[in-house]
């Protein structure tokens, strides 16, 4: 792809989301798309949105259960953008029309102390860079279509990454752990839609540790001369599938003595 391309993927993205109507699959366009291809065009729908006044908070954490990269035939996460559009708060209500698609997951939000980049961050930097966990929900949404009606194909990695991860918003309860007070593996949460159990999982579920998903995040981000920040919220990405959230669906996540978050569609 050339960098016309990826203006033009971009630009169709957000037209997509201002419309609420989806676009079709961009690997269907593109076929020859490479990963690299899929995040310069996420780095050019967020600076489209950036000059529109939005404002970057942070970052989400994708694919990183095993099941799912084996769903898509990948053996890495992917990342995303968090903007101040999409934060919402503990409880909240969201209009139905907000979204196109959205589903919701249950993870752990890390809440940044410190600025961390580079490519020989440990483990113990992450841990130390962190000021608080929290329990958290992330809705996710898809301004592409997930199969292309003619040839059956669904999306995959690179139509994801570049629609910034299927990123759409952030719930955070209102607890605040120090990273050591709880193990993160061992974190888990019972996820109800509508009074109803629909998924369960642990910490674990997340590349065997939260803060591994942290360190790859940031790793990845040094390829390019990035990193977190302080203030910055990540979300380390889920440990339960991605439930449905049509009209009408109240979501809540129990963590046990980790919390509670909470959020409702209209």
């Amino acid at each position: 792809m050339t960098p016309e391309d990826h203006r033009a993927a971009a630009r169709a993205l957000l037209r997509a989301e201002e419309t609420r109507t989806q676009i079709g699959l961009l690997s269907l366009t593109y076929p020859d798309m490479t990963l690299d291809d899929a995040y310069a065009v996420q780095a050019d729908l967020i600076a489209m949105k950036l000059a529109m006044g939005r404002r970057g908070i942070g970052w989400k954490i994708g694919l990183t259960s095993r099941a799912m990269q084996e769903a898509l035939k990948i053996d890495t996460p992917d990342s995303g953008v968090l903007l101040d559009d999409m934060l919402f708060a503990h409880g909240a209500t969201i209009l139905k029309n907000h979204f196109i698609q959205p589903r919701v997951e249950a993870e752990i939000a890390f809440l940044m102390a410190q600025d961390l980049s580079g490519a020989e961050t440990t483990r113990g930097d992450v841990v130390a860079a962190t000021a608080h966990v929290a329990p958290a929900l992330e809705i996710l949404d898809t301004r592409i279509l997930r199969t292309d009606p003619v040839t059956g194909r669904t999306r995959i990695i690179t139509d994801t990454v570049s629609d910034n991860a299927a990123n759409a918003g952030a719930v955070l309860g209102p607890q605040r752990h120090a990273i050591d007070a709880h193990d993160l593996r061992w974190v888990g949460a019972i996820v109800k839609r509508n009074g109803i159990v629909e998924e369960t999982g642990l910490g674990a579920g997340v590349l065997d540790d939260p803060v591994t998903g942290i360190l790859w995040l940031v790793h990845r981000l040094a390829r390019y001369g990035q990193g977190l920040k302080a203030g910055d919220i990540v979300l380390s990405g889920s440990f339960v599938r991605a439930i449905e959230a049509p009209p009408g669906s109240r979501f809540e996540a129990d963590f046990g003595a980790f919390g509670s978050v909470s959020i409702s569609i209209e």
